[in-house]
């Protein structure tokens, strides 16, 4: 298992999803998303996994841009440039990833 966490260190899931992984004594790997952010090839194996609508923050300052885009292309490059408009945590393993604080799906992968 290979596990990655892409965060914000304000993100009060994203320290939950740390917190289980480590009481599991499951190793990961933590990248903040603001600092550090994800590839391009990242960004397109998590968008392929769960997709545009569970991946954007409609809450997230400067949301409202991205909104009315015209191109589904278009509104994906936008999340790669800016990453702060992406729900956090993202917990990937492999092919497979989920957004937000996901225990449940995460049980079946240990």
């Amino acid at each position: 298992m290979n596990i990655q966490i892409f965060g914000k260190s304000k993100c009060f899931d994203t320290k939950k999803a740390e917190r289980y992984f480590k009481e599991r004594r499951i190793k990961y790997q933590y990248v903040d998303i603001i600092k550090f952010g994800m590839s391009a090839g990242e960004f397109r194996s998590v968008l392929s996994a769960v997709g545009f609508d569970a991946l954007f923050d409609n809450e997230a300052r400067g949301a409202e841009g991205v909104r009315y885009l015209a191109h589904r292309a278009d509104m994906e490059q936008k999340l790669l440039d800016d990453q702060s408009l992406i729900k956090t945590p993202i917990v990937r393993n492999g092919k497979k990833a989920t957004v937000g604080y996901r225990p449940e799906v995460w049980k079946d992968w240990e």
